[in-house]
C-alpha cells in the first residue's frame, strides 16, 4: 500500500518563488472573499483567478485534482443536502420536484448547494497550491512573521508556528507509517478484502497500533525538543532572514486588489 501525500513540490514557477508570507495573505484574502461572493458570476470569476495562479504555479494538475479528492465527498454532501428537502402530505410547492417519497428537489437549495459546494472546492485548491509550493518551514516563519504583532499581547506566536510547522512535517510521516502497519497486518492475512464488518475489523487493527506510533514519536519529539531547551522565553531566531522584493510587494497589491473586487463585485 502506497500513499500519495506530498506537502511540498519542488520548481522554479513565480508561485514557487513568491515569499510565503504573500501567499498566506493572498490565500486568507481569497478565502474571505469566497465567503462573500453571492453570485455565479463571481464564483466563476473566482475560479479563473484560481485556474490561473494553478497554471502559473506549473504544479501538475492531476495530482492537485487528486489530492483535493476528500473536498469533493464533502461537498457532493453539501449539495444533496440542500438539494434535497422533505415535503408535506398535501404535496409539493411551487419550485420542487417529487423524487421517491416525501423528498423533493428544490431548484433554489440546489443552487444554494452548488455554490456551497464550489466555494469548498475553491477553497480547497487554493490551499493546496499554496502548501505545494512552499515548505514546511517557509510557511512556519511566514505564519510567525504575520503574527509578529500579536506578541505584545502576549500570544504565542513562536509556539503557534512551531505546531504548524510540525503538523504539515507529520502528514507524510503519518501516511508512512498508515503504509507500514496495513502491509504488516496484510501480511498476517487481515482480511482487507472480504465484507464490510470484516474489513472494519482489519482497519481497526491498523488504527490502533497506527495510534501507538504516532504518540510514541510525539514522545521523542518532545524529548528531543526538551533536550534542546525549548522553550526558555527567548525570542527564536531563523537562519536565512528572508525579504520581500519588489515582485512580492506588487504581487501582494494585484492579488489583494482582485480579491477586493472579486468579493464586492
Amino acid at each position: 500500500m502506497r500513499l500519495s501525500v506530498s506537502t511540498y513540490i519542488p520548481g522554479a514557477s513565480p508561485v514557487h518563488r513568491l515569499d510565503a508570507r504573500v501567499k498566506v495573505a493572498l490565500l486568507a484574502a481569497y478565502s474571505a472573499a469566497l465567503l462573500l461572493v453571492s453570485s455565479w458570476p463571481g464564483l466563476l470569476l473566482a475560479t479563473a483567478l484560481l485556474a490561473a495562479t494553478l497554471a502559473a504555479s506549473a504544479l501538475p494538475l492531476r495530482r492537485v485534482l487528486a489530492l483535493g479528492a476528500p473536498a469533493y465527498a464533502i461537498a457532493a454532501f453539501s449539495v444533496a443536502f440542500n438539494a434535497c428537502v422533505l415535503v408535506g402530505p398535501d404535496g409539493a410547492a411551487a419550485g420542487v420536484l417529487p423524487l421517491v417519497g416525501g423528498v423533493a428537489l428544490s431548484g433554489e437549495g440546489l443552487s444554494r448547494g452548488l455554490m456551497l459546494g464550489l466555494r469548498i472546492v475553491l477553497l480547497t485548491e487554493a490551499s493546496l497550491v499554496v502548501s505545494l509550493t512552499s515548505t514546511s518551514t517557509e510557511l512556519g516563519d511566514a505564519l510567525r512573521s504575520i503574527l509578529a504583532p500579536l506578541r505584545p499581547l502576549r500570544v504565542p506566536v513562536d509556539d503557534v508556528a512551531t505546531a504548524l510547522s510540525l503538523a504539515v512535517r507529520f502528514i507524510p510521516l503519518t501516511a508512512e507509517e498508515l503504509c507500514v502497519v496495513r502491509d504488516a497486518q496484510w501480511s498476517r492475512g487481515a482480511p482487507f478484502d472480504g465484507g464490510p464488518v470484516a474489513r472494519m475489523r482489519a482497519w481497526s487493527a491498523v488504527m490502533i497500533p497506527l495510534f501507538v506510533g504516532l504518540f510514541r514519536r510525539a514522545d521523542v519529539l518532545s524529548r528531543a525538543m526538551d533536550a534542546r531547551c525549548y522553550g526558555l522565553g527567548r525570542a527564536r531566531t531563523s537562519l536565512a532572514r528572508r525579504t520581500m522584493g519588489a515582485s512580492d510587494w506588487l504581487a501582494l497589491v494585484i492579488g489583494l486588489a482582485a480579491c477586493a473586487a472579486l468579493a464586492l463585485g
